[in-house]
């Protein structure tokens, strides 16, 4: 192998495949922007945006984001497709389908809107909603294993071939 210079290293070397703005305003051009940095692209684009908006007020056109007044169709009412329902019409409740309440599965005490549910499904009270103060059948031990191992993946390197 030869060894480098300590002139090769510290050179500034300029690759070959670089373009400068077809604007001549001393910047680098990009393939993407028609070889035209990104200054000179953004006030081309400007400039034909602007003379297009003007064209089309010109020549009476409407632009693509002006408005148009709603039309009276939508708003029109649709009273012929409701109809009053009257006590007999509407469906009578079924008797066999019970409002559920909500207790709490330890001692049985009604706790409305302010039941907790444990992992295990049940609903609590607020006395009994710690795992320790009622019987719960949930394992936390293997949840956090399985948490654990599912967050923290096993990482294995690949092997080092030795010549």
């Amino acid at each position: 192998m030869a060894q480098r210079t300590e002139k090769e290293e510290t050179e500034f070397k300029v690759p070959e495949t670089i373009t400068l703005c077809v604007n001549n305003c001393g910047l680098t051009g990009n393939p993407a922007t028609n070889n035209m940095c990104q200054k000179c692209f953004n006030a081309t684009t400007a400039a034909a945006a602007a003379t297009a908006s003007m064209a089309m007020k010109f020549s009476g056109e409407k632009s693509p984001r002006s408005t148009t007044s709603p039309s009276p169709e939508k708003f029109r009412f649709v009273s012929e497709s409701r109809r009053i329902t009257t006590a007999a019409d509407r469906p009578k409740p079924d008797e066999s389908v019970k409002r559920e309440v909500n207790r709490c599965s330890g001692c049985r005490k009604r706790v409305g809107l302010t039941g907790f549910r444990c992992r295990c499904g049940d609903l609590f009270c607020a006395e009994h909603r710690y795992s320790d103060r009622h019987d719960c059948s949930f394992d936390y031990k293997a949840a956090g294993r399985e948490a654990i191992t599912r967050e923290n993946p096993v990482v294995k390197a690949a092997k080092i071939v030795r010549v």
